[in-house]
């Protein structure tokens, strides 16, 4: 694939990004393509056996595209992607590319920049007008909810309406896109790239109804008698929690309470002023070190906070693991965001013992220790290291550690279905039926918190499982 000297002879070549100080003012996406991207597509070595597309959730087929790309087969590339990823925009943006970990070049050098050459296509797809609906030539005559428009949603959607169904979309919020819409930062991941793809999808017959709370505005169980069939892909929305004593103070919020607050603001929203959660002028803490936290930073900093501190109880990963032993699996390392770039002290083995009152039931700082993690018995145990106890002025706390399971209030507990050991709705990755007649569930509702590429995976193979139950059979991609 590519030129098989071409991983000798280009360097790879990554994404640019407008200067912090011009970027932090705004929130627009502040990243460019290289211009030239046949020398990435060339980089791809003939390796026989492509470990990339086990290293791809969707199981993209990566050298082909490649190849074709480095031959300027530019629609030839956007046919492979499609075969395999509804949404390659989505992942181009905001995927951790576990396929460069996997990438052989990436066990002697540097990775081909694969997501970039993913993004790169699919831009120019719809620069050229390529994308166009792709409209079923029969109707099947059968009808298909779908409750959350995230990806898992939307792609589980948008299969399902090529393969001839009506399909509508159920969205608890005011705007379709799930998590995508209002968990990522504008500056990550530009709506319109959403509204771009609404558009194909209402062409190609897909329905799309917001401010329907699916077991609190509508009864769930009226989605059993008015469809052939129901598929329940909604978030991991359950956030995890830091029941320290102060928890209570005000100034203290889950980051799923900031983020989407102010990417409706971004929006256009009026969010009114005892609402809003800002970190302007804020010494702002943000406690997990993961993608949401990282997205509270970069939001905080367009805020105007006075400054922001990350912390994480887990120990610190080394920058440079050793690829001998952990490729081609995604390996924990240090990584440093663009939000993180933007200005951050970042903490680790550091836990929250409690939250200080101000004297006015307001946080002004955490009250912290420094841990240390050990293995016994082949488990890791944590210790506090003694006499390491330490204060962080916070006047905004930000609680990024993660999702437990979907929300069972509503919706879960009114149909009963069952769930399994981590509150996640029970359901194999074989056909995707969960313990109700013609019930579905994909995505995060299935598996826990994910990455957006696991999700659209998912979506796409509850299709093709709903599809074969409601026709005896199928011809959509697993």
């Amino acid at each position: 694939m590519g030129k098989p000297t071409g991983f000798k002879e280009f360097a790879r070549e990554g994404l640019s990004y407008a200067p912090v100080a011009d970027r932090i003012v705004h929130y627009k996406e502040f990243s460019s393509l290289p211009e030239d991207m046949s020398r990435q597509g060339a980089r791809c070595m003939d390796c026989g056996i492509p470990f990339c597309h086990n290293g791809c959730p969707i199981n993209n087929l990566i050298p082909d595209f490649n190849d074709a790309v480095y031959r300027g087969k530019w629609r030839e590339a956007l046919d492979i992607l499609h075969t395999t990823n509804n949404f390659p925009e989505f992942t181009g943006r905001v995927c951790p590319a576990p396929c460069e970990e996997a990438c052989t070049v990436n066990l002697i050098g540097d990775a081909v920049s694969i997501k970039n050459i993913e993004l790169s296509i699919i831009e120019k797809g719809w620069e050229k007008d390529w994308i166009v609906p792709e409209i079923a030539e029969h109707k099947s005559g059968k009808r298909v909810a779908v409750v959350g428009s995230g990806p898992a949603g939307l792609s589980c959607a948008q299969q399902l309406a090529r393969a001839g169904h009506d399909v509508v979309v159920f969205e608890k919020n005011d705007r379709i896109g799930g998590l995508m819409r209002y968990g990522i930062p504008n500056f990550k991941f530009d709506k319109k790239v959403i509204d771009r793809r609404l558009t194909q999808m209402r062409a190609e017959g897909v329905e799309f109804k917001v401010n329907a709370n699916i077991g609190v505005d509508i009864p769930a169980k009226k989605l059993l008698e008015d469809f052939d069939a129901v598929v329940l892909t909604g978030g991991s929305e359950k956030s995890r929690d830091l029941p320290a004593p102060g928890r209570e103070l005000k100034g203290i919020h889950f980051a799923m309470e900031f983020l989407p607050m102010n990417t409706k603001r971004v929006l256009g929203d009026k969010i009114p002023a005892d609402q809003w959660i800002s970190a302007e002028g804020k010494h702002v803490v943000v406690i997990g070190g993961g993608d949401t936290g990282s997205d509270c930073i970069g939001t905080s900093n367009r805020h105007g906070a006075a400054s922001v501190t990350q912390i994480e109880i887990l120990p610190k990963p080394s920058a440079n693991p050793d690829k001998l032993l952990v490729w081609p699996n995604w390996p924990m390392k240090l990584r440093t965001s663009t939000s993180q770039e933007e200005g951050c002290d970042r903490d680790w083995e550091v836990n929250t013992r409690r939250f200080v009152d101000d004297g006015k039931g307001n946080v002004k700082a955490i009250e912290c220790v420094r841990v240390e993690w050990k293995q016994e018995n082949g488990q890791w145990k944590m210790s506090e290291v003694e006499d390491s106890e330490f204060e962080l002025k916070a006047d905004l706390v930000l609680l990024a550690m993660g999702f437990l399971h979907p929300v069972h209030e509503g919706m879960l507990d009114e149909l009963g279905v069952d769930k399994d050991g981590r509150g996640n709705v029970a359901a194999n990755t074989d056909d995707y039926r969960t313990s109700l007649d013609k019930v579905f569930s994909a995505g995060d509702m299935r598996r826990g918190q994910s990455l957006v590429v696991w999700a659209i995976n998912e979506g796409r193979r509850c299709a093709a499982s709903v599809d074969e139950y409601l026709m005896g059979h199928t011809t959509l991609p697993r």
